[in-house]
């Protein structure tokens, strides 16, 4: 692993903070054995996606540019999300192709950004976590961070160093479980339909944990999970590499039902 120190700016994402503040804690603990210094600018908000989607350019560049702002600064921009991170690194240098200054600014900020995991893995060349996990987990692979930013075998290798913890794979783990943003708000029908085959798809696998790195999509199928009945556990998967399930309630799950 990289032994070089970097200062690194963690985009916290509007999900994480307003409902699982502990993906941001265990991020944190993460990035800093991998040897980072890391920081939460106070000016960060939304990285504007919803606003992108949605058509409303004008809002989405006003968001951007005062994420630009926020994390202009920083040697790497790191988020536990592979849809923020593919929205800044991706669509930022699209939103400012006719503004030439700002274009050059949103280019630079989305060299510097990724996903959290990639930036262990790929980045900093982590290869293994020091945690345990006592179960059988399945592991659904988000549709921004595998499409836009390649994120598939980085989560799988640091898994596989966890302790106690056997991987079943998901049968279609690569399609997408009907959230996508604004698209279940705009096509519930649909979108229920998907998410409906994905946690058919997850029970059959038998594992009692769904982990994956998107917490839009983890609150998701975690909803429909219990509206089933089905006992499965959903987790970030930061939280289960920086070893804090102990003390974590899954997700859903009020703490007092965890004990």
């Amino acid at each position: 692993m990289s032994a070089e120190p970097v200062r690194v700016g963690l985009f916290v994402t509007c999900l994480v903070d307003l409902f699982r503040p502990s993906v941001g804690f265990a991020a944190v603990k993460l990035l800093e054995a991998a040897g980072c210094t890391v920081e939460v600018p106070r000016l960060q908000t939304c990285c504007g996606q919803p606003a992108y989607n949605s058509g409303d350019k004008p809002d989405a560049q006003a968001l951007a540019r005062q994420v630009m702002d926020a994390f202009e600064s920083f040697d790497y921009v790191v988020a536990p999300s592979g849809s923020c991170a593919g929205q800044i690194r991706t669509h930022y240098p699209e939103m400012f192709e006719n503004d030439p200054a700002q274009f050059q600014r949103a280019q630079h900020l989305a060299k510097r950004t990724y996903e959290l995991v990639s930036f262990l893995v790929d980045v900093r060349g982590m290869s293994r976590v020091d945690a345990r996990y006592d179960g059988s987990v399945t592991y659904h692979d988000s549709c921004s961070g595998l499409r836009e930013l390649g994120v598939k075998q980085q989560p799988r290798r640091l898994l596989a160093s966890v302790a106690g913890l056997r991987l079943a794979e998901l049968p279609g783990a690569e399609i997408c479980c009907g959230f996508g943003g604004t698209f279940c708000i705009k096509y519930p029908e649909i979108s229920d339909k998907m998410l409906a085959e994905k946690t058919a798809d997850i029970a059959a696998t038998g594992a009692d944990t769904l982990l994956a790195g998107d917490l839009g999509c983890l609150l998701n199928m975690a909803g429909k999970l219990q509206r089933q009945g089905r006992s499965v556990r959903v987790r970030h998967v930061a939280e289960v590499l920086a070893d804090m399930c102990g003390e974590l309630p899954p997700i859903g799950v009020p703490a007092q039902e965890s004990r």
